[in-house]
């Protein structure tokens, strides 16, 4: 495709997104950024990957990322000037670790911050900047003639595009690429596949707020990973206190199969062991995340395939934390616009 630029003809690469994470987001924009066309395809409702928040009576909790840093200038620089101050800020909150003897150390001391009112505020934001297409699911992908062509799961094709990233987990990114007929691909996901753990979340609200030391906690647990007062957070101003636990990777994945109740019920046990709130709570919603860690494995920061024209970006690829997202997405565009 060309387009007539101060009166020369220049190429115009289209490329395909599959998913609207942050590491999906990031690549979009800075790939349009610098004048590619790019499309971005969503299975869900709308954008947020590990940005996640489910709704609940007089408002939300955030049951996927907690909260994240900023170590790299120019991670805030991207936020600021594509999703705006307004969409996130500082979390104040005190926050500890418990050590194996029981007792209880902050933190060190480093900003951290969330979406404001909910961590979706900032992929919401950043999607505005984008031409995304939501509740589609692609199932394969096909290359003709150099291009590639998208078909999902209602057998709608999208395309051509010169070049598609995929910013799914691991898991699903080497379904596609198996689907796709691309199996030496998806063998190269065969050990970050088996490196990423499921977790239980839980959020539960109590009617009466609750006193403790810390906002956030990582207690010394067989059953819970997290402990953090959602409300305890900017722009959460819903009536009572939601809490949200997330429970470690071992219990998460010997759990699995467990009826949601069940594991409400042993999560609780371990909330109340862990803080010695006796509360009975009014509300509790669990949600079971598939892949939501990766443990150990090597950190590139992205994969790319030149020969296909086909790249890998996410939080996965570069340590695991929310910021390494972008930093995935960032290392990925740089490495195909060279």
């Amino acid at each position: 495709m060309t387009n007539n630029l101060n009166g020369q003809q220049v190429d115009i690469r289209r490329v395909a997104v599959v998913g609207s994470g942050l590491a999906g987001l990031s690549a979009a924009i800075l790939l349009k950024q610098q004048s590619y066309s790019v499309a971005v395809f969503e299975k869900s409702r709308g954008p947020g990957g590990r940005l996640a928040a489910k709704r609940v009576a007089g408002g939300s909790v955030d049951i996927g990322a907690q909260y994240f840093t900023i170590r790299n200038p120019e991670f805030r620089a991207f936020l600021e000037k594509n999703a705006g101050n307004e969409c996130f800020g500082p979390w104040n909150g005190r926050l500890g670790f418990q050590q194996p003897d029981g007792g209880w150390q902050p933190f060190p001391e480093e900003a951290r911050h969330v979406g404001i009112p909910r961590m979706t505020a900032i992929s919401r934001a950043l999607a505005s900047n984008i031409d995304l297409q939501a509740e589609v699911r692609i199932d394969t992908m096909a290359r003709k003639d150099n291009e590639w062509f998208l078909t999902d799961t209602s057998s709608q094709c999208h395309g051509p595009f010169d070049q598609v990233i995929v910013t799914a987990p691991p898991a699903q990114a080497r379904d596609l690429l198996a689907n796709s007929q691309l199996a030496d691909l998806a063998a190269t996901l065969d050990a970050p596949v088996s490196a990423i753990q499921p977790c239980w979340a839980l959020a539960v609200h109590f009617e009466t707020a609750a006193e403790m030391k810390f906002e956030g906690m990582r207690p010394h647990s067989g059953v819970l990973s997290w402990i953090a007062n959602n409300s305890s957070k900017p722009g959460r101003q819903a009536p009572g206190q939601w809490w949200v636990l997330h429970a470690t990777s071992q219990w998460s994945a010997e759990q699995v199969e467990t009826p949601a109740d069940e594991v409400t019920d042993a999560m609780l046990d371990a909330f109340r062991e862990v803080t010695g709130c006796t509360a009975k709570p009014d509300e509790t919603v669990a949600h079971r995340w598939l892949y939501a860690r990766s443990e150990g494995g090597t950190h590139p920061d992205c994969l790319w395939f030149p020969a296909e024209g086909i790249g890998l970006a996410g939080d996965w690829l570069s340590g695991g934390r929310v910021e390494g997202a972008f930093d995935s997405a960032r290392a990925l565009v740089t490495t195909m616009t060279r």
